[in-house]
């Protein structure tokens, strides 16, 4: 039993399946976990690939080196290392940048109030004031919140705290393997907005705007002070508080402030406070912005849209058959609705550059709202250039990302169809030269059974559990004619590293695969059989060994970049 025992944990273990296929054997990818990549080098073949917004498709390699991109066009030379991937039928954009997030923030815990609490002049954290937090002690890169976003195509976010008044700052994260830190950049915004405290001053909008007036101007007089006190004797000490640290690099113009400001109201009082005070501006959260477009382009800030649009439950609700003053007010209610879609057709045409936020949305509604806005107005250029190139500059992040271009980070997102079609699906979102790969939904074909469309060939990468314990490796099934050949590797039983044996027996019937392969380990050559279902990409089944039993295998098939004709 000890051998047979040594024999499973050894051997058997590796045998079994998790499909890596997709780029984790390439490139540690396709699964989040980010494992060792056998090269650091490979190259994307015959995708449309868009290398800035306005830029029209075009026949394109892509050659990427860790993590970075080294080469795009048609007629680049490979290095040998390289491994190629046929990308035919796929498009290729630059990685979606999100100009304000809060995926994977959370919030933290409100502080107690002290015993002599004074509801006039509550202490700053108390009252929603905290500058000196940042979004890197809220955010967790292994939440499903960021993983549901990158699934929607999003690479890099500036993520921002959540808080009161005056939230603190903001940072910039690539949303890419979990075991990094992923920072690109800290201390990117001050988050501030017009809620305020509850059962405390301030409790209005105009209780916030006057306070941010005076933190503001304390800052500059704490500042003034500080210079005279370290420049002077006999000078009073000026009180330091970390209020006024934080806000510092805010007055100073080093740090803009991201003003979520929803409505028209709110812009105008944002912008009042900017020309009062001189700070720079980045305008967030916009929902209600078509009454102030000209003073939003006066005042020169910087613009960040909701990734979303109304809900429309009220027009699917409206009845036919209904008095005159009833289709008067459902006209009305279809008139508001239509004027919302439209506002970022709108800030296109006065000529306003704006990004996205997508703070307290839902992944899943990402693409939808973006395409309703396409058919309202807003031009396909303009869309992408608010999810890639708008923010990047925004952000202040242009030479590393925002376009496919040499040098620039290996964040893409590899769909379907052309983005803005209906039937387009995200099937690989690139980060950081990560490839994380994505199930599409299959379209039906004529007999709607899709038994013709089962493959085997490819690269698999398996994971079998077993009494001893779990464990992987790879299959490679190749095609030729209607025979098939094949390797797997697997633990090697006789010692550390990787063994591989041929594949014996191949036979694809329907969805049902099955194969056999011979292993030697402790003076005897076991045959190993392997039967499984074929279904989206993932072969379910089991392993047997005469000897040993059977055991419960999952492979998962990498992906050829090629999308469903």
């Amino acid at each position: 039993m000890n051998m047979k025992k040594t024999f499973l944990k050894a051997s058997v273990l590796g045998l079994l399946i998790t499909g890596l296929i997709s780029v984790q054997s390439l490139f540690a990818q396709s699964d989040p976990t980010g494992k060792k990549p056998v090269t650091s080098t490979y190259a994307i073949t015959n995708a449309t690939v868009f290398t800035v917004p306005g830029s029209p498709g075009t026949k394109a390699t892509v050659l990427i080196k860790d993590g970075v991109i080294t080469g795009v066009g048609s007629k680049i030379s490979l290095p040998k290392e390289a491994k190629i991937i046929s990308a035919d039928s796929l498009y290729i954009y630059p990685g979606f940048i999100d100009g304000a997030s809060q995926a994977g923030i959370t919030k933290p815990e409100d502080p107690k109030r002290p015993e002599n609490f004074v509801s006039s002049n509550p202490p700053d954290e108390i009252a929603g004031i905290t500058p000196w937090r940042s979004a890197d002690d809220q955010y967790s890169g292994s939440s499903s919140q960021v993983n549901d976003f990158r699934k929607a195509g999003f690479t890099i976010a500036q993520i921002v705290p959540e808080g009161g008044m005056i939230a603190g700052k903001a940072s910039i994260v690539v949303l890419g393997d979990e075991k990094s830190t992923n920072i690109l950049k800290n201390n990117t915004a001050l988050a501030a907005n017009f809620r305020g405290a509850r059962g405390m001053y301030p409790a209005t909008a105009v209780g916030v705007m006057a306070k941010f007036r005076d933190v503001y101007k304390n800052t500059e007089l704490t500042q003034q002070r500080s210079v005279q006190f370290t420049s002077n004797t006999g000078v009073v000490r000026p009180e330091l508080t970390p209020t006024y640290s934080a806000m510092a690099d805010v007055v100073n113009g080093q740090v803009p402030v991201l003003f979520t400001a929803e409505n028209d109201l709110e812009v105008r009082r944002a912008i009042s406070l900017q020309k009062e005070l001189g700070f720079k501006l980045i305008l967030t959260g916009l929902e209600e912005y078509d009454a102030v477009l000209d003073l939003i382009k006066s005042s020169g800030a910087k613009v960040l849209i909701q990734l979303a649009i109304p809900n429309d439950k009220a027009i699917k609700a409206q009845k036919e058959d209904v008095d005159e003053a009833t289709k008067a007010q459902y006209a009305r209610v279809k008139e508001a609705y239509d004027q919302a879609l439209a506002q970022a057709g709108k800030l296109e045409k006065a000529g306003i550059p704006f990004a996205f936020t997508t703070v307290g949305e839902k992944a899943g509604e990402i693409l939808p709202a973006l395409r309703k806005m396409v058919e309202a107005g807003l031009s396909e250029n303009a869309a992408l250039a608010a999810l890639t190139s708008n923010p990047a500059s925004i952000l202040g992040i242009s030479k590393i990302a925002g376009t496919i271009e040499s040098g620039k980070i290996a964040n893409m997102v590899l769909t379907t169809g052309p983005l803005f079609s209906e039937d387009a699906q995200i099937k690989h979102v690139i980060v950081d030269g990560l490839i994380y790969d994505y199930e599409i939904k299959e379209k039906k074909k004529g007999n709607g059974n899709g038994n013709g469309e089962v493959k085997a060939e490819g690269t698999w990468e398996y994971v079998s559990e077993t009494p001893a314990g779990s464990s992987g490796g790879t299959i490679t099934i190749n095609k030729s004619g209607s025979s098939y050949n094949g390797t797997i590797t697997y633990d090697n039983p006789g010692g550390s590293g990787s063994a591989s044996s041929p594949l014996k027996d191949i036979s694809l019937s329907g969805n049902n695969l099955s194969f056999s392969f011979d292993v030697a380990a402790g003076g005897m050559s076991l045959n190993v059989k392997v039967s499984g279902e074929i279904a989206n990409g993932t072969l379910e089944g089991s392993m047997s060994i005469a000897e040993y039993g059977s055991f419960t295998l999952t492979a998962t098939q990498s992906p050829t970049f090629t999308a469903n004709k």
